[in-house]
């Protein structure tokens, strides 16, 4: 299955909120979807689970218009919000089985499903309380049960693990691993970016509702790497800590240089081969080293270098 987005485009008034935004997804596929405050990234996701329209553009899945006929989205795509709202007195089994009625499934089939869905997402042992007194990441996991009732092969989420726990971010990390096994499409957006770095296949960057990069996070990572000359180093010397610091204060092409615990971390503005130059020349002058290693760059480092924090 292909999800393809071709310029979209929403405004609010003076406001262009999403400016003309293509990309793509396909099965199995995990899309982290990142972006400063006020960047367009949930009116972005509200329009495609068709709950607001875009003033241009398309949005198609496998070819099909869901601008045009929204009806082929709602069988397909699961929408989970940053937020769950709901009546006070609703348990947990009560608002599952209120949504699996509204997607005509009827008893024994309807009661069997709920069954499923609770057990996949670890809900059987909170299935009689009230969903106003959970935890947020419990409130969460209420809302991706939701959002799987219709078993859709495309789910969107915004800001899931916005004020989890890091128990509750492990275990979202982990159902979300087990959905792109299942084949699923999972589009997701967060400000936490080590969580996209470790889960999510490819990424999408923007800023003031435009695109800035889109790809393979590896890939956009590499590029990174290959234009920039400044690189995090990191030596930990089995002696002699202090001296070898000062040696470092003073070279050439250095800066930023720190004492982490026993390691020292510095930043060198020059290429690998010239650090492997300046590491073995370290040897010779009779310094012990037990690791070094350079910092690589990351989706965070990415998203540093390419934003300048506007917002709308």
């Amino acid at each position: 299955m292909i999800f393809n987005v071709k310029n979209l485009t929403k405004r609010f008034g003076s406001i262009t909120a999403v400016d003309n935004l293509s990309f793509h997804v396909k099965s199995g596929d995990i899309l982290g979807f990142v972006g400063p405050n006020g960047a367009g990234k949930t009116t972005t996701l509200r329009m495609l689970a068709t709950l607001e329209l875009p003033n241009e553009g398309e949005v198609e899945i496998d070819g099909a218009s869901i601008i045009s006929r929204p009806e082929i989205a709602r069988k397909c795509v699961g929408f989970v919000p940053d937020s769950l709202t709901v009546q006070k007195d609703i348990t947990v089994h009560e608002y599952l089985d209120f949504y699996a009625r509204l997607y005509a499934f009827k008893n024994p089939e309807r009661r069997k499903l709920v069954n499923e869905i609770e057990e996949f997402t670890n809900l059987v042992g909170i299935r009689e309380k009230f969903i106003d007194v959970l935890s947020k990441g419990m409130k969460q996991r209420v809302s991706i049960a939701r959002a799987l009732l219709n078993d859709p092969d495309i789910i969107l989420m915004d800001e899931p693990a916005a004020g989890l726990d890091p128990r509750a971010r492990i275990e979202l990390r982990e159902l979300l691993k087990i959905l792109a096994k299942k084949n699923k499409m999972i589009l997701i957006s967060s400000h936490i970016l080590t969580e996209l770095d470790e889960i999510c296949t490819s990424t999408m960057i923007i800023e003031r509702g435009k695109l800035l990069k889109f790809g393979e996070i590896h890939d956009i990572v590499d590029e990174l790497n290959v234009k920039t000359t400044k690189r995090t180093v990191v030596l930990v010397p089995l002696e002699n800590t202090e001296s070898l610091l000062n040696v470092l204060l003073v070279e050439p092409n250095i800066t930023n240089v720190n004492t982490v615990g026993r390691a020292i971390e510095f930043i060198y503005d020059g290429d690998e081969k010239n650090i492997s130059d300046l590491v073995a020349r370290l040897f010779a002058e009779g310094y012990k080293l037990i690791e070094f290693k350079i910092k690589k760059q990351n989706l965070e480092s990415v998203f540093m270098n390419i934003t300048k924090g506007e917002v709308q």
